[in-house]
């Protein structure tokens, strides 16, 4: 947790941290240190999340060169952190949630989506430019969204249903229960039934911050 954070979480079901965040390094999930989330035996390592951050910026940064309109950008998605670690989670939420259905995606799906989509968008950068703007989705990760895309899809369709129903979400509550998912307060927490992330009071968080605002005054 020593870096600091620099999306918008990325399904269409689907950034700076406190300014705190050096003095909470001790401070996280003492049960997982170094984990942003536990998702059923996988770690989300702080590192990743901040690495995924970093592809958004990265992206942003060049799509938009003039340093004003670039901090603007950053202003607009100053949630980045904590929407890309719900994005994450809720991937794999999903991705269990498809398994236990029994259903799957080939690349081709992947790629006969993409082209279709590149068609509407007029071309491969815009379709990229769009995702990254609207979703938070770096050019790097937009195959691997699609997938999870067509993985919702199918997984609706295989319920007879839509991923606007109740009986979709209650299939990804039950993903969500079986992964045990488990959020570093410091990001808040995980709402099972609801599959999302929620911000919630943390007492260390403002006791420390709080410590820190006296020292630099």
């Amino acid at each position: 947790m020593h870096r600091r954070s620099r999306r918008r979480s990325a399904l269409l079901l689907t950034a700076a941290i406190v300014a705190a965040a050096p003095l909470l390094a001790a401070c996280g999930n003492d049960a997982h240190p170094g984990a942003a989330a536990v998702v059923g035996d996988q770690r989300i390592t702080v590192a990743q999340l901040e690495n995924r951050v970093d592809e958004v910026r990265e992206a942003q940064r060049a799509a938009v060169p003039d340093d004003a309109q670039y901090q603007q950008v950053v202003a607009r998605t100053g949630t980045l952190t904590r929407d890309t670690l719900h994005g994450m989670v809720l991937d794999q939420v999903l991705h269990r949630a498809a398994q236990d259905a029994g259903v799957s995606v080939t690349r081709k799906e992947v790629q006969q989506m993409r082209g279709g989509l590149e068609e509407q968008a007029g071309g491969p950068e815009q379709l990229e430019t769009v995702w990254l703007q609207q979703y938070g989705v770096a050019p790097e990760r937009l195959d691997a969204n699609l997938r999870l895309q067509l993985e919702a899809q199918k997984l609706a369709q295989s319920l007879g249903t839509d991923t606007s129903r109740p009986e979709f979400w209650q299939a990804l509550s039950k993903a969500s229960k079986k992964l045990d998912v488990d959020l570093n307060p410091r990001y808040g927490a995980w709402d099972v039934e609801k599959s999302s992330r929620v911000d919630t009071e943390v007492p260390w968080l403002r006791e420390v911050t709080a410590a820190g605002t006296q020292q630099t005054a």
